[in-house]
Order: C-alpha cells, then sequence, then structure tokens
C-alpha cells in the first residue's frame, strides 16, 4: 500500500496535469533539498511542494511549509533553472491534501511563497 505522502503526490500531478500542465520531474533532488513536483506551461516554470496528511487535528497541511524547507527547494529550483537554462518566469506552489473517511481534499495554492 502507498503511503499518504506517495499517494498524495500521484493526486496532485493529477489534478495538474487536468490544468494543463507537463510534468518536468518529480522528487528532482539537489544536494539535501527536494522538489516533489516540476512542471511547466508555454511561459511558466511551477515547482510544486505537496503535503498530504490523514486529517487535520494537528494543522493544516499547507502550514507545515516552514521557512527552512522554502529555502531549500529555492536552492533546488535555482539550481534546475540554471541546468536547463530557463528563461521563462517561475513560480512556488503549494498542494495540500487531506484524507479522510469521507474523501479527500485537495488545495492549490497558488504563488505560496517567494
Amino acid at each position: 500500500m502507498q503511503t499518504i505522502g506517495k499517494k498524495g503526490e500521484e493526486l496532485a500531478v493529477h489534478h495538474l496535469r487536468r490544468q494543463g500542465w507537463r510534468i518536468c520531474a518529480r522528487n528532482y533532488r539537489y544536494k539535501r533539498s527536494e522538489i516533489d513536483i516540476i512542471c511547466q506551461s508555454e511561459q511558466l516554470l511551477l515547482f510544486v511542494e505537496v503535503k498530504s496528511r490523514s486529517s487535520t487535528a494537528y494543522g493544516f497541511p499547507e502550514l507545515f511549509v516552514q521557512k527552512r524547507q522554502q529555502h531549500a527547494i529555492l536552492r533546488a529550483a535555482t539550481h534546475y533553472v540554471e541546468e536547463q537554462q530557463w528563461k521563462g518566469g517561475i513560480r512556488f506552489d503549494i498542494i495540500a491534501i487531506v484524507f479522510s473517511k469521507k474523501g479527500q481534499e485537495l488545495l492549490h495554492l497558488k504563488d505560496a511563497f517567494y
């Protein structure tokens, strides 16, 4: 059985594809940093952090993207942009997913940081 995190990432990928994004990379690593999903449209490169939880008892998933993690994502994104020689715009989003007995709830926060 998949972990909640992997299940959440799969759901996020399906959501992004339905929105018209082309997935470029998943679990992209640079040194000690990782970006869950990198995707693009014609003029925009999107770096997505996916947070999944089985409940909101300890808080909403999107609140768990701390400043330290944001900085790590920025470092990895900077490396990816240089590596790909990307010249278009970039954006950092969070996709928060809560799985419950009633089903799943997905929240896509655009331009979530930086």
